[in-house]
């Protein structure tokens, strides 16, 4: 029996040998395509580690399928024979490699699952945490703007504050202040450091304040007077707290601090001018009761002085006695204008006229006593209404009074000029001026400097109800404050009284005087 042809078999060897190494080589290419298309993805990268290997191993068995048969028919079997070993131990070692890639890939596989989820895990907790930061972004702006809100609202009432707002060490220096504390203590231009203790004029007021933040924590509403530069005198209404650190140690203070000088003063007025409508109605009694018998004394007196001789020691007493009795009559004249009892007659009135009648009657005297009169008076000022009589009176009191404090000479200037709604007559002189501590107390009745016997102490007192009866307003400045800013010895008297009518202030600008 012929045996069948080997060539069917040799030619599917040999070129099934090289279609597999063919087809290898495209799975090659095809899972370098999938990596490159996703380089992270486990199952392409376990492709493209398989088809490696199937590469190698279809071309090692390829080529020695190849190689067998063609060293065969050529007469070189010989030589396979010896290569036959190393091409089989290749197939193997690399068939082993196969199958160890295949074994393990379900091993990288739960591992690639393993590290994926815990991928996406690790994703979901960074977007959560981006999310939350992007939250805790926004917290931190909304934060920083209701901090710079806050800053800004702290700022402008700090700045803005018409009261004093301060913060001191233990010590009393004070590290920060408002520009109103500094204008209120009178430090606006100083760059030195300014300890508030030493401001307070009462050491007890200055304990009681010290005593009270460091075992209270805190003063409410304490009556402080201070003492400012240059020594002006200032009263506070005191609120103030401690500050402490992070131990609990004192720190220092901050506090709020209200002027109250000029309600102080207003309550001074107030009371002075109760004090005053009280002594008004008190002497307006008693000078009814006492002007009725003073009237009978003074006609008898005189009565009697008709039946004597007078050149008699008789006639010469009955002549004190009058005198002394007219003299009782100015005085309760006096308590008459004072408590306003005497009746007025308004009329519209021109000022300057009102002040020439007096100076007419008064300068001469004034020159004899070398006083000089020095007018500046508006001449386009507008009308008011006013009894004459009592303003003749006014202009009178004060410049006796300005006399009098210029017993060696000196100057009287009598100003007039507009104020909007208000005329304003200033009778300046550059006398001894008024001392301090009594200045509060010129307008009060019966209150004089001058000797026994020299005045009554109803002159000023006067002048201020003919004022009030006006509607008007009687101040004293001393020392004097001239226009330049500067100071000088002597008094200055400004009374303001209302126009006439809204039609002379429209038609009559206020004066540059």
């Amino acid at each position: 029996m012929s045996g069948l042809s080997m060539m069917p078999a040799i030619f599917v060897e040999f070129f099934g040998s090289a279609l597999v190494i063919i087809l290898a080589f495209i799975a090659l290419a095809y899972a370098w395509s999938l990596i490159r298309l996703q380089p992270n993805n486990f199952i392409w990268g376990f492709l493209w580690y398989f088809s490696i290997a199937m590469a190698a191993f279809s071309i090692s068995r390829g080529v020695g399928h190849i190689l067998r048969v063609a060293l065969a028919y050529t007469g070189h079997a010989d030589t396979w024979a010896k290569l036959s070993p190393y091409s089989g131990g290749f197939n193997t070692a690399l068939m082993i490699s196969v199958a160890a890639v295949t074994i393990y890939y379900h091993k990288g596989l739960d591992a690639y699952k393993a590290v994926r989820s815990k991928a996406d895990k690790l994703a979901e907790l960074a977007a959560e945490l981006q999310t939350l930061n992007l939250d805790l972004e926004t917290m931190v702006d909304e934060r920083t703007r209701d901090l710079s809100t806050s800053e800004r609202k702290f700022r402008n009432f700090f700045e803005n504050s018409k009261d004093m707002v301060y913060f001191s060490d233990v010590a009393g220096t004070i590290t920060t202040i408002n520009n109103s504390g500094k204008e209120l203590l009178g430090f606006e231009e100083s760059t030195v450091p300014i300890n508030f203790h030493e401001l307070f004029r009462d050491s007890r007021v200055l304990e009681e304040y010290v005593t009270g933040l460091r075992t209270r924590g805190f003063v409410s509403d304490l009556e402080v007077e201070c003492i400012g530069r240059g020594g002006a005198p200032c009263l506070l209404l005191l609120s103030a707290n401690t500050s402490y650190g992070p131990d609990g140690s004192v720190t220092g203070f901050e506090g709020i601090g209200k002027d109250m000088t000029r309600i102080r003063t207003m309550t001074e007025q107030l009371i002075n001018h109760e004090k005053m409508a009280s002594v008004g109605q008190m002497a307006a009694g008693v000078a009814h009761e006492i002007n009725t018998p003073m009237g009978i004394i003074l006609g008898y007196t005189q009565l009697m002085m008709d039946d004597v001789d007078r050149d008699s020691e008789f006639f010469a007493n009955m002549q004190i006695i009058e005198r002394q009795i007219k003299a009782c009559r100015r005085i309760v004249g006096d308590l008459l204008k004072f408590s306003r009892q005497e009746e007025s007659h308004k009329v519209s009135l021109n000022l300057n006229e009102v002040i020439q009648e007096v100076l007419a009657v008064t300068e001469h005297t004034l020159n004899i006593n070398g006083i000089e009169v020095e007018r500046r008076f508006d001449a386009h000022l507008p009308q008011v209404i006013g009894d004459a009589d009592k303003l003749r009176q006014v202009i009178i009191n004060l410049i006796n009074n300005a006399h009098y404090a210029m017993q060696n000479g000196g100057t009287i200037t009598i100003r007039t000029s507009r104020e909007t709604e208000h005329i304003l007559i200033t009778v300046t002189d550059s006398g001894t001026g008024i001392a301090d501590d009594i200045k509060s107390r010129i307008f009060d009745p019966f209150f004089t400097t001058k000797e026994v016997g020299k005045g009554t102490g109803l002159g000023l007192s006067v002048t201020y109800g003919i004022v009030k009866e006006h509607g008007g307003t009687v101040s004293v400045e001393s020392p004097v404050v001239l226009p330049t800013g500067e100071q000088r010895q002597g008094a200055s008297f400004i009374i303001r009284l209302p126009v006439h009518d809204v039609a002379d202030i429209q038609s009559n600008p206020p004066s540059e005087n």
